[in-house]
């Protein structure tokens, strides 16, 4: 038993210097953490989806006899159209997809399937889409773009194999020399 433990490294090295594939970092996440990090966003998604930025109409307002607004109705919507919509269809994806991750895992469904992975990336960043187009001093498009760049930093991190990563770092530090080191 202690030899296997001291073997262990050297086969492992060995592996490596072979060619063979380490396994994604990914497929090492217990279903259990990934099933309680599903609902979290689950409930985070119901909370932003019911509650939204700006709140509703307290009463309904008419001005020569057309309706401005309505009582209950939201205010961004009638103020914000187009982030309105955004919005809720970022709340919407994040529900969706994080209940899909849930019954998924529930199901027993492998961690590093396609449909985990997906339904956790859609997830993780519509939140960050409906923190982005919550505030109302952004312009729509500037929160657009940094949403899609999230989408392919958490896209990056889940799907990449670590020494991908690595690769991928050494190139940015390559078109960028002032983040690299002297040493």
């Amino acid at each position: 038993m202690g030899n296997q433990a001291a073997e262990s490294p050297a086969m492992n090295q060995q592996q490596q210097q072979l060619g063979r594939q380490q396994p994604n970092p990914w497929a090492g996440n217990n279903a259990n953490t990934l099933l309680v990090v599903a609902t979290l966003i689950t409930t985070l998604s119901y909370q932003i989806g019911t509650s939204l930025p700006g709140g509703y109409w307290q009463e309904t307002k008419m001005q020569d006899g057309k309706e401005l607004y309505r009582a209950g109705d939201p205010i961004m919507r009638d103020l914000q159209y187009a982030r309105y919509w955004v919005f809720m269809v970022a709340s919407w994806a994040g529900f969706v997809s994080s209940t899909l991750m849930t019954l998924s895992l529930l199901v027993g469904i492998a961690v590093d399937s396609w449909q985990v992975r997906w339904s956790f990336l859609v997830a993780y960043s519509s939140l960050f889409l409906t923190f982005a187009v919550s505030g109302n001093r952004t312009k729509l498009p500037l929160d657009i773009l940094l949403w899609a760049g999230s989408l392919a930093f958490f896209w990056a991190v889940i799907y990449f194999r670590p020494e991908h990563r690595a690769y991928i770092v050494r190139v940015l530090r390559f078109f960028n020399p002032a983040t690299t080191s002297t040493d």
